[in-house]
C-alpha cells in the first residue's frame, strides 16, 4: 500500500526519536521550544488500537522581553493519515510568564489510534520590556503588553516501540 505524499513517515532507527527543537527570532533574541516524546506502554492497549504518548515540552526565552504563553495549536496526525487539530488556552491549565533568560517545562500526553503519528504546531505569546525597579507582579500583569507573536514547535515522532519503519503497517495495524 503506497501513502500519500503529505503523509509522514515513522523515523527509522529508536535513536531518531528524540523529539524536535525549533527557534523563533523575536525582540533581538530567540524562543526556543523543544520536545521530547515517549511512548507509555503500561497505558497502551495494542489489541484495542489504544496508543498513548507522553511528551515533555521546554520554552526557552532568550529575548530581552517578557513573555506570556497564552494559547496552543496543535496538529496531529495518526499513521492512516487522518488529522485532527486542537487548539486551547495555555498549556497544563497555565499560561507561564517568562523573563529574559527563563524557561518553562512541561509535560502532557497524546492518545493515538495507531502506533505512531506526528504533533506539530505553534505556541501564540505576548511580549514586553523587562521589568523595571519597582515594578509588582501585579502592575506587570496589568501594564500593557504591545507585542504579540507565534513560536512554532517543530514536528516531532510519536512511535511506540513496536512500530514498523513501513509507513504502510501503521495503516494496516
Amino acid at each position: 500500500m503506497t501513502s500519500e505524499p503529505s503523509l509522514p513517515r515513522p523515523p527509522g532507527p529508536i535513536a531518531d526519536r528524540r523529539g524536535s527543537d525549533a527557534t523563533t527570532p523575536f525582540a533581538g533574541g530567540l524562543l526556543r521550544v523543544q520536545t521530547t516524546p515517549v511512548f507509555l506502554p503500561d497505558q497502551s492497549d495494542p489489541d484495542e488500537r489504544e496508543y498513548v504518548f507522553q511528551y515533555r515540552v521546554r520554552i526557552t526565552n532568550s529575548t530581552d522581553r517578557i513573555v506570556q504563553l497564552l494559547a496552543r495549536r496543535w496538529t496531529i496526525v495518526d499513521a492512516n493519515g487522518k488529522m485532527r487539530e486542537v487548539e486551547g488556552e495555555g498549556v497544563v491549565g497555565r499560561q507561564p510568564i517568562l523573563g529574559p533568560g527563563q524557561f518553562f517545562q512541561y509535560e502532557s500526553f497524546c492518545p493515538l489510534p495507531t502506533s505512531w503519528g506526528t504533533m506539530e504546531g505553534a505556541f501564540s505569546l505576548r511580549a514586553r520590556e523587562a521589568a523595571r525597579e519597582g515594578e509588582t507582579a501585579s502592575s506587570l500583569l496589568d501594564g500593557p503588553w504591545p507585542e504579540n507573536f507565534e513560536a512554532r514547535v517543530a514536528r516531532f515522532y510519536l512511535v511506540a516501540a513496536e512500530a514498523s519503519v513501513d509507513a504502510s503497517a501503521g495503516a494496516n495495524a
